[in-house]
């Protein structure tokens, strides 16, 4: 068995295509049907699909489940992203696993594989 692509269940694709391509550096493959949104970063494929989530958790620790991105430098990739309109909402518990949300309040993880 091998892991397919995620599927990330957001309000508006078509909007959230521009969070996903323009901050966090996806590539956009195709759109069907004007709402099913692929994507691509490296070898993975994203699928935005209409939907939402019954309850949005209210920090990192408490959303069922999320993304983890990697970077060899936490720093910069922070200052990269920031520029693009990021914005970080807090940590999960140390400074070096810095945690943030998409449009629809998905949770995402920005560390260091390095050190941890």
């Amino acid at each position: 068995m091998n892991l397919g692509h995620v599927e990330i269940f957001v309000s508006d694709p078509r909007k959230s295509q521009d969070f996903y391509v323009n901050v966090l550096g996806f590539e956009l493959v195709t759109v069907q049907q004007d709402q099913f949104v692929w994507l691509r970063r490296e070898d993975r494929e994203v699928l935005l699909r209409p939907g939402r989530a019954a309850v949005s958790a209210d920090s990192y620790q408490r959303a069922a489940i999320a993304l983890v991105f990697y970077t060899e430098d936490l720093q910069q990739t922070k200052l990269e992203l920031e520029a693009r309109g990021l914005l970080f909402r807090g940590t999960d518990g140390t400074d070096r696993c810095l945690t943030f949300t998409d449009l629809d309040g998905n949770w995402f993880q920005l560390v260091n594989p390095r050190d941890h």
